[in-house]
This record gives C-alpha cells, sequence and structure tokens, in this order.
C-alpha cells in the first residue's frame, strides 16, 4: 500500500537530511515535491492545500533542537502532520451494550466480507457477535454471508426467501436476536452500484429503526476521489460514525485514507488488507503515517509474529537450528512458521513492507520474492521419504528425480532448495550469523519474539542484504542451481533400489 507516495516522500526526506539550516527556500522546495505527489496520489485538492500549509507554518516557525539535524526536524513535521491528517489516536469502536454496528456502502467495496471479518476479529477478542443479513437486493448476498457465518463459526440471521422489506426483515431479526446471547450485534445492509435516493431513504429508515451505536462506511481505497465523494454523501445524508477502508494491499496510491478522515471528520477505524477473515487491521494513524513516509512498522510486525508464532515452538525451533541435527524436518516446522507469519501480514511482501527502509525498494524486489515459493519449498520436502528428510546426504541424482517429480517441479529447483539447506547450515555453525539471520526475519530469535528487537535499529539504515539469507525460503532463487554440496554433510552415496 501507498507505494506511489512512499516514494515520493523518501526521494523527498533524502534531500531533507543534508539539509544544513531550515529556510523558506529549502522547505518551499520540498513542499513543492511533497504537493505533486499527494496530488499523484489522488489526495483531495483542499485536504493536500491545507496540509501543505500546516507543515509550512510550522517548518518556518520552530526552533531546531540541539540533539537533530535542521532534516530530522522537517521529517518529524510531516510525519506529524500525516498523523494528524489520519485522525491522531486510533479510536476504538463504541461496544456499549447493546452494541449494534451497522455497516453501509457501495456494492463492490467489500461489505459483506468485512461484516464477517468484524465479527471474526470481535469473536477472538472474546465477544459474542452475530451477523444479520439486511441485503435484500444483491443476488447472493445473504448465501454469501451466511457462507462467511459458517466458516467463521458466528450465528447469523437470514430473513425468509422471497423477503423484499427491508424493515420487514429488520423487526424479525430482533425477535431472533432476543433468542440468542450476542453482546455485539452486525448488520450487513445493501448497497448500490452508486448513491442514489433509494438507498439512501432506505438506509435512513433502517438506522432510525435499529439505533445503533456504530455507522461503519466500507469504501474502497483503490477507487481514491470517488472513495471519498462516496464518504462525505453517506455521511451528510445517514450520519456514519467511522470508516473501514478496503484493499489496501493492492492500492499503491493511498490518496483516499489521507483524504478521508478530514472530508468527513470521522475516523477510520480499520483497514482490510487482503481477503482472508484475519486480515482485518485496527487503524492506527500514527503507524500508518510511519509507512506512508518509508519508516516501517515495526509495532505491527511484532503483534503479527506474537500472534503468529507459539513461543515454547519457537524456541524448540531455535535450539533445533543450532543444533547439528537440524535436517528436512526442522526445516519443514521452520517453512510452516514463516508461513503462518507472511498469511498474516498479507504475504511476504507485506511481512517485508514493515521493515523501515524497504518501502520504496518494495517494488524492486517482487521478481526476488514470491509466496508461491513457500508452497513449492513445502512439496518438494513432502515428496521425501522420512529417511531423506533425516539424511539429505543420501539424494543422489535418481532419488533427487523421484522428489522433484511427485512434488510436480524441476530438479534444478530442488537443486537450488538443497543449497540453499545447505548455506542455513553453515550460517547456522556461526553464531554472529545465526543471530543476524534470526533476528532479521523475526519469530525465530531467542524466546520467540526476542530476536525482533534488533529490528528497530534499521531505520534509516536501509534495506536488509536479504540475499546473504540465502537459507530462508521464498527469498529469490539463491545462488546456485547445479549439483549439490551434501557430499560434506552427510554419508555420500547411497540410495540403491531400496527407499525408506
Amino acid at each position: 500500500m501507498f507505494g506511489t507516495l512512499t516514494d515520493k516522500f523518501e526521494g523527498v526526506f533524502r534531500r531533507l537530511r543534508g539539509l544544513g539550516k531550515i529556510s523558506e527556500s529549502n522547505v518551499s522546495e520540498a513542499l513543492r515535491d511533497v504537493r505533486l505527489a499527494l496530488l499523484e496520489a489522488d489526495v483531495d485538492f483542499a485536504v493536500t492545500r491545507d496540509f501543505l500549509a500546516a507543515v509550512k507554518e510550522k517548518a518556518l516557525g520552530v526552533e531546531v533542537l540541539k540533539s537533530v539535524t535542521p532534516g530530522q526536524q522537517l521529517i518529524k513535521i510531516f510525519h506529524d502532520e500525516i498523523t494528524a491528517l489520519l485522525g491522531g489516536d486510533a479510536v476504538p469502536l463504541d461496544l456499549t451494550p447493546p452494541a449494534r454496528i451497522m455497516m453501509v456502502g457501495l456494492n463492490g467495496a467489500g461489505k459483506t466480507t468485512t461484516s464477517a471479518k468484524l465479527a471474526f476479529k470481535l469473536k477472538k477478542e472474546g465477544k459474542k457477535p452475530v451477523l444479520i443479513a439486511l441485503d435484500l437486493y444483491r443476488p447472493a448476498a445473504i448465501e454469501q454471508l451466511a457462507t462467511l457465518a459458517g466458516e467463521i463459526g458466528v450465528p447469523i440471521y437470514q430473513p425468509e426467501a422471497g423477503e423484499k422489506s427491508v424493515m420487514k426483515a429488520a423487526k424479525a431479526a430482533e425477535t431472533w436476536i432476543a433468542t440468542q446471547k450476542a453482546d455485539v450485534i452486525i448488520f450487513d445492509t445493501a448497497g448500490r452500484q452508486e448513491v442514489d435516493e433509494a438507498l439512501i431513504a432506505e438506509l435512513k429508515e433502517v438506522r432510525k429503526y435499529l439505533n445503533p451505536r456504530e455507522v461503519l462506511l466500507v469504501a474502497d481505497a483503490a477507487t481514491g476521489q470517488q472513495a471519498v465523494s462516496v464518504a462525505k454523501t453517506f455521511h451528510e445524508a445517514i450520519g456514519i460514525t467511522g470508516i473501514v477502508l478496503t484493499k489496501l494491499d493492492g492500492d499503491a496510491r493511498g490518496g483516499a485514507a489521507l483524504s478521508m478522515r478530514r472530508v468527513t471528520q470521522q475516523p477510520i477505524k480499520y483497514a482490510g488488507v487482503g481477503e482472508k477473515m484475519h486480515q482485518l487491521d485496527v487503524f492506527v494513524p500514527d503507524r500508518m503515517a510511519q509507512r506512508i513516509l518509508g519508516m516501517g512498522d515495526i509495532v505491527g510486525l511484532v503483534e503479527q509474529a506474537a500472534e503468529a508464532i507459539d513461543e515454547a515452538d519457537a524456541m524448540k525451533m531455535m535450539e533445533r537450528m543450532t543444533s547439528a541435527d537440524f535436517d528436512f524436518n526442522d526445516f519443514l516446522g521452520q517453512l510452516k512458521m514463516m508461513k503462518k507469519l507472511t498469511s498474516g501480514a498479507g504475504g511476504m511482501m507485506g511481512l517485508l513492507s514493515l521493515l523501515p527502509g524497504v518501502g520504496s525498494k518494495i517494488k524492486d524486489m517482487k521478481s526476488q520474492v514470491d509466496d508461491k515459493k513457500l508452497t513449492h519449498i513445502e512439496a518438494l520436502i513432502l515428496s521425501m521419504t522420512p529417511r531423506e528428510r533425516k539424511q539429505p546426504g543420501i539424494l543422489n541424482a535418481k532419488r533427487r528425480a523421484r522428489i522433484a517429480a511427485g512434488a510436480g517441479r524441476s530438479v534444478n529447483e530442488l537443486n537450488t532448495m538443497l543449497n540453499q539447506f545447505g548455506d542455513m547450515r553453515k550460517l547456522m555453525s556461526n553464531p554472529g550469523k545465526m543471530g543476524q539471520m534470526a533476528k532479521m526475519m523475526g519469530g525465530m530469535g531467542g524466546a520467540g519474539m526476542g530476536g525482533l528487537g534488533g529490528l528497530g535499529g534499521m531505520g534509516g539504515g536501509g534495506m536488509p542484504d536479504f540475499s546473504k539469507l540465502g537459507g530462508m525460503p521464498g527469498m529469490g532463487s539463491g545462488k546456485h542451481s547445479g549439483g549439490s554440496k551434501f557430499g560434506k554433510m552427510g554419508k555420500p552415496g547411497g540410495g540403491g533400489k531400496r527407499r525408506k
């Protein structure tokens, strides 16, 4: 997300860091570049104008602290103003009983999916949510919500087949709700392809009847100015209390996120960063500002690791990695741990985007980082016999051909993986390099979470050199594609006709 905007900001910041003093001329030059960046990112013109005016006023009126350079002071001003633009502090949902949440938005924004995601998130937090299907217009909307409710194990009310009156459905839902032990009720209302009088009239009537604590507008961030216009119209017509931005994982511009808060004066409460049920994040303005400015999100990375990786499992994995007995069974466990971590972050690219200094380099890394490689490597290991996983040194040409065929991959790809595995063993024989690898990849060091502490020192230091981490799955194709180094790792040859 915010790829284009982050690129522009990092270019401006590189110039700002070298400033010996803050003057009106160098501030104006920086603001000119930022103005173009914001407009290209589809930020509302009035929002852009007010933002730049606030930055300029503070930049020219501030006294530079002795402990920082003028350039650093300017960067902090940009960070503070973007945080303010996004809403300052995170605003939690009002879940005061009766906690009723009405979801509104246009078709295609992801309203129904977001309703289920929110129910799933609240359930994980210990709440007892239920879902109410009130979208009687979009074909299969009720069936879609029912399917998602079944996946996440949340009760759902479905109107009678053929019901056309939203108010009748809402009143019938009230009777059903009384039979449930729910403390949060989420209403998925109907949308349209565009805002029209009929939609607004219906939502007004439903809102008045339900009297919800929260009215959340689900808006597609990728639609830019259109999303801002929709937000303004919905708020003026029915009064929203918050915004959920969807498809932020695919939006390179991100202008909608910077405009909606200012235009509606209502907080962005959640951000959808993928299609899976767990990919709904609390929107934290300060952390989002850091990501926009290319500073990464270390707190977000730590949270992802804490949720995905069990501390005891990480400890066991670390012990195995540092032992001489590390084999492909351990490698498979490491791989599954990495897949859990990247899944929560929206893929390997999403995980890397949380690291400081990586933002502007993400595009260049796409050819080197491929989430599918994790699956391919897993398939290759699963195609091995138990003995082959424990004794990789016996993998002769015949065995390799069988393993590659069984996994549906090429022998060349298998050879590459074997050499990456050999590189990992070399790293593990060197405690210094092993610690570096564990810290950079996160979740593998110390007590599971301890290794992530080293990531904080990467800010401003550029991007980590992933070429040195050949052993980590999915991180490029490695240096080798030919023969294996396993002659030095175990007993050579072997194999024969019998496979054990």
